[in-house]
């Protein structure tokens, strides 16, 4: 296990100077927006009150009060957020492709240590979601800061002041990342890493059998979609409800993790059996 942690500790150190860089970027882009956002529509209320001398309820019934869940739908707070789930969409390729046309064929020495070929598989899939967690615990973090700043930017009387989790709530891209309950967590990371190990086994199908690989890449890829996704399928095509609400979770979740274990048992025959270097 001890090779399996520092294969872990050195991918996440090749990609560590773009991940700081996503993290600045999401870090800056999110607090100048609530200030930029704040203080305009601080301004836009100065010159309608103010200037024009229009009532502040009819201002605010006209233009509603400044909240972070309006804030959340800014191309501030979402931007950010779209370019690091399109960074991590492409790592997920890039990870694995550097090396085999980096300078030096790296895979070649990672293949070649003394540990189970599967350590990499495996190493490079935690990799990928520990940057995710990262990001996510980032913008956690975030949320409250830039609630704090929007407080003290705009009076009491033109804002409406959220909770963490209101915010989240009123923005279905942050719901999705950030779920209000455990079971919500299980599905909606479960099925993104159920995808990950997708992704990589058809990746080494790629890799084994080079341009053939590629469709049967995309056929596993297809099956296994299919196969989690077979009990939904069967309720569409015949509009009738086999299952109750509770037995279809734990029929996805005894699907996807059958999905998960063929991508794991796959990826290994493949790199171990039929991946060249």
């Amino acid at each position: 296990m001890r090779s399996y942690f520092k294969l872990v500790n050195f991918e996440l150190g090749r990609f560590m100077k773009i991940y700081l860089v996503l993290i600045g970027i999401t870090i800056i882009s999110q607090i100048a927006g609530v200030i930029v956002k704040s203080r305009g529509y601080l301004s836009e209320a100065n010159q309608a009150i103010i200037v024009n001398s229009m009532p502040k309820e009819q201002f605010l019934e006209q233009f509603g009060q400044m909240s972070m869940g309006t804030f959340t739908q800014s191309i501030w707070f979402m931007g950010p957020i779209a370019l690091c789930i399109a960074a991590l969409i492409f790592y997920c390729f890039f990870i694995w492709y550097r090396d085999w046309f980096g300078k030096n064929t790296f895979i070649y020495r990672l293949l070649m240590l003394p540990t189970a070929r599967l350590h990499v598989f495996l190493a490079k899939v935690t990799t990928i979601f520990l940057l995710v967690i990262g990001l996510v615990s980032i913008q956690l973090i975030l949320l409250p800061i830039e609630s704090m700043i929007l407080k003290f930017i705009v009076p009491i009387d033109l804002r409406a002041d959220l909770g963490i989790m209101e915010i989240i709530s009123n923005s279905r891209y942050l719901f999705v990342l950030v779920p209000d309950s455990f079971i919500q967590f299980i599905i909606n990371y479960g099925i993104g890493f159920m995808v990950v190990f997708i992704i990589f086994t058809a990746i080494l199908f790629e890799r084994s059998f080079r341009l053939k690989g590629i469709l049967l890449g995309i056929v596993y890829s297809v099956l296994s979609i299919i196969v989690f996704i077979f009990p939904l399928l069967l309720e569409i095509f015949f509009g009738v409800n086999y299952l109750y609400p509770t037995e279809l979770f734990v029929t996805e979740v005894i699907l996807a993790i059958i999905v998960i274990c063929a991508a794991i048992w796959t990826s290994n025959y493949l790199i171990n059996k039929k991946v060249t270097v």
